[in-house]
């Protein structure tokens, strides 16, 4: 799953064309942190997911792969 969601979390900061540090300063984390999240080294907590779900419009259920 950590895998699935570093994939789609990158290409979503991509299809929005915002740098690492851009996306990091919007969701209020570090611009490790992104990297972390894109090379699935790190999985972000719950609190993140909704976050991160509600900024790009998406379900926590995609980001998760649990659907397409």
């Amino acid at each position: 799953m950590v895998k699935i969601f570093a994939e789609r979390f990158k290409e979503l900061r991509l299809e929005k064309g915002i740098g690492q540090e851009q996306l990091a300063k919007e969701l209020g984390v570090g611009k490790a942190t992104i990297s972390l999240w894109e090379n699935g080294l790190r999985e972000p907590k719950l609190y993140s997911l909704v976050i991160i779900a509600k900024y790009f419009g998406v379900s926590i259920d995609y980001l998760a792969g649990l659907e397409n």
